[in-house]
């Protein structure tokens, strides 16, 4: 309060106006309270719910987001129709893109985004954590909602994929292949399509739980061409070996996920190539004209699926704002989310809510044949991963 005071007494002197000593001398007693008081507001912040925060956020009056998918623009747009008066600025990036940005802003002292949302948990939970470059906060009427897994330590809005995906149009049977190691044959040469794993993080994500099922690999290889799987050239597993013999079958690399999609899913095609990509990208089927399916029954898994997670900058310049924003994202009290998670209220992607029902052409995430991935596990092994890679291209 006193604070405030002071700062309402001040605002009542003009630019050239004397200002009594006796106000000046109580200056410092004002600033060393409002220093004590900021962490405590954060703090404060954490527990209020939208209706508390939205006066604070509507004073601020922006907010920024970095989102590693162009839906975020589709959120953008509701959260700006449900809270008139808050800018949303938000930034269409990659993970890989954003967590570039984030250092380098850190590095440079820059305030960045208020509100991140990323996948690439193995470096967001490592790096970016380990560095105090993001925060976590799970809005308050979350915490009965999301399982205690999906909120620590940093809180996943819905799960996401990277997988085997191919044309329907083309196979009208079903996949064309049932074994990863299908991939590897020679009438497969040149057919399959990824964004190369250096460029994108959830693309290496996928070839690091490749190598980390080694032993599933392995079993594959044996059901498929009923012999054990012959190491070569160095590889120390099956994960590797796998990885290797798929370059050395012309693996195609492209520069990103709608190139895949394009691709693949093109319709009109009578012999259709197979590509890693998004689940959730069959959305776009009618739009692009694209006829996108997973492939679910290949062995021993069509790709990963992987946490897309929520997070604030520790340094937000609208702090009410972000949380109000994140409490958004999260999706309102209906059954499928309403208008803040309609964007992600799609077949191939999972909310973690419980009490959010699963999407009716979607398949159900017990019945999803896709490894969930272990971050930790990840990032312990992927830049050894990566070098692999590099030495195939």
């Amino acid at each position: 309060m006193l604070v405030i005071q002071m700062l309402q007494v001040l605002s009542t002197f003009g630019a050239n106006d004397h200002i009594p000593k006796g106000i000046i001398m109580r200056l410092p007693i004002c600033l060393l309270v409002l220093s004590f008081a900021t962490p405590v507001v954060a703090q404060n912040l954490d527990t209020l719910d939208p209706a508390a925060l939205a006066p604070l956020a509507q004073a601020e009056g922006k907010v920024t987001v970095y989102a590693f998918t162009s839906r975020i623009g589709r959120v953008e747009q509701a959260f700006e129709a449900a809270h008139p008066g808050i800018d949303m600025v938000a930034y269409d990036m990659s993970s890989t893109e954003q967590i570039a940005r984030i250092r380098s802003e850190a590095d440079a002292g820059l305030e960045g985004a208020d509100v991140i949302y990323i996948s690439d948990a193995p470096v967001v939970l490592t790096e970016l954590m380990s560095r105090n470059l993001v925060q976590a906060y799970v809005p308050p009427r979350m915490a009965d909602l999301v399982p205690a897994r999906f909120q620590s330590p940093l809180l996943a809005q819905r799960l996401s994929t990277k997988v085997l995906m191919y044309n329907e149009e083309s196979y009208p049977s079903g996949a064309p292949v049932d074994s990863l190691w299908d991939l590897t044959r020679e009438e497969w040469a040149g057919k399959v399509i990824i964004v190369d794993p250096l460029q994108r993080g959830d693309y290496l994500d996928l070839m690091t739980e490749i190598v980390l099922r080694a032993d599933e690999m392995a079993a594959a290889h044996e059901v498929e061409f009923g012999e054990a799987v012959t190491l070569r050239d160095g590889n120390r597993n099956a994960g590797e070996q796998f990885i290797a013999d798929l370059f050395a079958n012309d693996l195609v690399l492209v520069g990103s996920t709608d190139d895949v999609n394009a691709a693949i899913g093109a319709k009109g095609q009578t012999a259709a190539p197979l590509g890693f990509t998004s689940y959730s990208d069959r959305r776009d089927n009618e739009d692009e004209n694209w006829a996108l399916q997973v492939a679910n029954e290949v062995a021993p898994a069509s790709g990963i699926v992987f946490p897309a997670l929520l997070v604030l900058n520790p340094n937000a310049a609208n702090p009410a704002a972000a949380r109000l924003a994140m409490d958004f994202m999260m999706g309102d009290d209906s059954e499928t989310g309403g208008p803040a998670f309609a964007p992600f209220y799609v077949a191939g992607d999972w909310a973690t809510r419980s009490d959010i029902v699963s999407h009716p052409d979607a398949i159900p995430l017990d019945d999803f044949n896709g490894w969930m991935i272990d971050a930790a596990a990840t990032a312990e092994i992927r830049a050894e991963v990566a070098d692999l890679i590099l030495t195939l291209q």
